[in-house]
């Protein structure tokens, strides 16, 4: 068998999303406190995660949410 062109994909790199590690602390938190009503435990975590969400995007365009999407699919 003779192959005349190989084509190869080159490396994506990979895009860490805006806030995603304050995200992952406040369910990391939640998972460990056991109760996601009692938001006494992990109010740092959502503090943090609220003022991430609450600043604009690198590019200086508001930034826009897409919790509504995530949620709408549940």
């Amino acid at each position: 068998m003779n192959i005349s062109k190989l084509k190869v994909k080159p490396k994506r790199q990979q895009h860490i999303q805006a806030c995603a590690l304050e995200l992952t602390a406040m369910l990391g938190c939640w998972a460990s406190a056991g109760d996601l009503v009692g938001a006494n435990a992990c109010k740092e975590s959502a503090k943090k995660l609220h003022e991430c969400m609450s600043k604009p995007q690198v590019g200086g365009k508001a930034r826009v949410s897409s919790i509504n999407y995530h949620l709408s699919r549940l």
